[in-house]
């Protein structure tokens, strides 16, 4: 029988003091789990876990969490459908919050005006818009990601872009402060709002143009079908790098004859060469170093330098829970 002392002289792991202590701080509608797995919450189906997931049920329990995570020296991020992201093989040290509470999710239509919260699905944010005759958000149906996650990302398909059609957008600095602010204030480039690296999207007012719904819906199939004759089925982060000034990363990639270039089980898809594809045996660290030899091949042969469009976040591999959360 293990005595009472002995008990108390147990160390207790830091994530669970952590989460703990996190959980008394916030109201109980909110979600906290440690030692979650991230694969599963990507569409590229790899990486390690979080230390804590958290999932808030307001912004004020949100903000409760960023002043924690500020308090004792943790490192966040905020995690939207994971479709533009790279988790490593050995997880994330700290928290990660996840808006994907009914809080954050919500739809309001307001005549030409869209009220979106950053949880939205894309998808549900164009189905929404063409129900209600709303055109210029058609392009948004095939991005597999939240409202938060494309504006941070800028994302974009069919020549449409995330800020092309926001209005303006509510944010939260890491202090926990809320305000709004129209794009012209924020920090937008191609693929990138360097705005949200030291604030979070609560939300944004989405504006479109009056369209019958039969036209809408016509595009929106038109893009469907173009998508999905290009792009691969298998699990995938997106496109892997942006594409150059000037130059196509995909045909970059496609006229070097690479397409099915393979590190274990991560592949360059055949459908399209700026998609790396998981064949279900993958890791963090295959598709790490495929896309290094990519690079290296693009540079050393045309002379183009290939950056990284997904988000690359985590450690490389797993650690001792003693290494990890010292005594």
């Amino acid at each position: 029988m293990i005595s009472l002392p002995t008990i108390l002289e147990e160390p207790m792991p830091a994530e669970k003091n952590n989460a703990d202590k996190l959980a008394s701080l916030v109201s109980g509608a909110t979600g906290i789990r440690r030692d979650e797995p991230l694969a599963k919450r990507t569409t590229l189906r790899v990486g390690g876990p979080a230390d804590i997931y958290v999932e808030p049920a307001s912004e004020v329990d949100l903000a409760a969490v960023l002043i924690f995570c500020a308090g004792r020296g943790l490192n966040f991020f905020v995690l939207g459908r994971g479709s533009n992201l790279l988790v490593r093989d050995g997880g994330f040290r700290g928290v990660v919050i996840c808006l994907a509470h009914a809080a954050f999710s919500g739809i309001e239509m307001v005549g030409e005006r869209m009220n979106c919260g950053a949880g939205a699905k894309l998808k549900n944010v164009a189905v929404e818009a063409k129900r209600h005759g709303l055109a210029g958000l058609e392009f948004l149906e095939g991005i597999p990601g939240s409202v938060g996650g494309a504006l941070r990302m800028n994302a974009g398909a069919m020549s449409g872009a995330t800020f092309d059609v926001v209005e303006s957008v509510r944010l939260m600095d890491f202090a926990g402060h809320v305000f709004e602010l129209t794009p012209e204030k924020m920090a937008i480039e191609y693929r990138c709002c360097a705005t949200l690296k030291n604030h979070i999207a609560l939300g944004a007012v989405l504006k479109g143009r009056p369209d019958a719904r039969e036209a809408i819906e016509q595009r929106m199939n038109d893009y469907s079908q173009k998508r999905w004759a290009a792009q691969p089925a298998k699990p995938s982060a997106g496109c892997a790098f942006k594409n150059p000034a000037g130059h196509s990363a995909g045909r970059l990639i496609d006229e070097l004859g690479l397409k099915g270039t393979r590190v274990g089980g991560a592949v360059v898809s055949a459908e399209h060469g700026n998609f790396i594809v998981n064949d279900g045996t993958a890791t963090a660290r295959d598709v790490l170093q495929l896309m290094e030899i990519l690079k290296q091949r693009v540079k050393a042969e045309r002379g183009i330098e290939l950056h990284t469009e997904v988000e690359i976040i985590g450690e490389d591999s797993c650690t001792t829970k003693k290494q990890r959360n010292p005594d």
